[in-house]
């Protein structure tokens, strides 16, 4: 992998170091993050990868659902994909010419029945995909 992107919920910088020996991390905080944590990362994030912009949100709030707080983070900006947290339920699908895409959890599948993680690759577009475990 070339860049690891965690969208919050991450409890401890340790899971941080541990995630740069393996590749680049860009996180944003989630709503469980302690307050330092929350200092250091942000709550919202827009990275480049060659010509797209990825934002990343945790997705917490109390207004709408994750997908729409996700959404409404991002109104004001120019993003090709957003990727987003919280719920821990995987997606993967189209807001207008968005890519929304929500991983799930590699470590807390909730009402789910796997754990997940996703994957993106992109070069004349971007493709998203959810491993399960």
């Amino acid at each position: 992998m070339d860049h690891i992107i965690h969208a919050g919920d991450i409890l401890s910088i340790d899971v941080i170091m541990e995630l740069e020996a393996l590749a680049p991390v860009t996180a944003v905080a989630g709503n469980v993050d302690p307050p330092e944590l929350r200092k250091l990362l942000g709550e919202k994030r827009i990275i480049n990868f060659g010509r797209f912009r990825i934002g990343i949100f945790h997705g917490h709030g109390s207004k709408s659902n994750t997908l729409g707080r996700a959404v409404e983070c991002f109104k004001d900006d120019v993003v090709d994909c957003i990727i987003f947290g919280h719920s821990h339920i995987p997606y993967c699908d189209y807001y207008q010419k968005t890519l929304m895409f929500n991983p799930g959890s590699p470590t807390d599948k909730r009402r789910n029945k796997q754990y997940s993680f996703g994957i993106m690759e992109y070069n004349h577009t971007i493709k998203a995909q959810h491993i399960y475990f």
